[in-house]
């Protein structure tokens, strides 16, 4: 497996960190997990183009985490991609037919595309045929506890404890070829994604919270600093972790240095930092 960092950043405006967005390479299979803004760019950046995601699977809908969805599905049909495999909780279908459905927010533009003659004379010079279809991305709706076989790995997902009960929050694990990746997803330390984490050779995992630094209890419940995280994934024999998800403020030296430290007192394995670009293989 190997995974790229698309988007290691929080919801807001960063030029280092686009917003969520990893990319798990798998024999034929490129499985993307979360896409929020900035990610279909660092896509791009990175060598790729939206056609080539076969799976994307989507946490929670913060829009941090799912903001360049529309776009990297609208891509991917302008550029004659197969349906986008896409996978998710409640409410992914209405979120899609929202965008991409007859009265979505799209419409006008689909219709232009698919039903004027100059814009279908380009479509035909591109290889493609007539009628053109409107994008209509395979969507399965999702639960804690689902199991996906793809070509040469499983998937699992697990709860994260993160905005509910507004939003189903997921964290996911991918094994292949004997080895285990885990994204955590936003969550607090819980014991579902402690459980799906154990023995892990790579855990991805979110930190909105620098070390040491205090937070309003309403947050900091749901925020694990670099050590906590550390302890956790010490506790179940993770092999390497990585955080993301990190905010401008924590973004120093000096915070880096800190949570670096903290992690490497508590736990026995590699630690790291991602950025936008990095690529790890597991």
């Amino acid at each position: 497996m190997k995974l790229t960092i698309l988007g290691s950043g929080s919801p807001e405006a960063y030029a280092r960190r686009a917003s969520s967005g990893f990319l798990l390479e798998v024999g034929s299979d490129r499985i993307l997990f979360d896409c929020g803004g900035g990610v279909v760019d660092n896509l791009i950046r990175s060598g790729r183009l939206p056609k080539d995601i076969t799976h994307l699977f989507f946490t929670h809908y913060h829009s941090d985490h799912m903001m360049d969805y529309a776009r990297l599905v609208h891509a991917a049909w302008d550029e004659g991609a197969l349906p986008l495999k896409v996978f998710g909780p409640n409410p992914l279908a209405k979120i899609t037919d929202g965008y991409f459905g007859r009265d979505g927010v799209l419409n006008n533009d689909l219709r232009a595309r698919t039903e004027l003659p100059q814009s279908q004379q380009v479509w035909v010079a591109r290889g493609g045929t007539l009628p053109r279809p409107w994008p209509a991305p395979e969507v399965t709706e999702i639960t804690a506890g689902f199991t996906y076989q793809g070509d040469g790995w499983q998937l699992v997902s697990a709860n994260a404890t993160h905005a509910q009960p507004i939003l189903d929050c997921l964290g996911f694990s991918v094994v292949a070829g004997g080895k285990k990746f885990v994204y955590s997803g936003d969550t607090a330390i819980n014991s579902e994604i402690t459980a799906l984490s154990r023995d892990a050779d790579l855990l991805l995992h979110w930190c909105y919270r620098g070390a040491g630094e205090r937070l309003h209890p309403a947050l900091q419940a749901f925020s694990p600093d670099p050590g906590e995280v550390a302890d956790m994934a010490q506790s179940v024999g993770v092999k390497r972790l990585l955080l993301s998800h990190f905010r401008v403020h924590m973004d120093s030296a000096e915070g880096h240095q800190k949570a670096l430290d903290d992690m490497s007192a508590r736990f026995q394995g590699v630690a790291g930092i991602v950025e936008d670009l990095d690529v790890f293989d597991i």
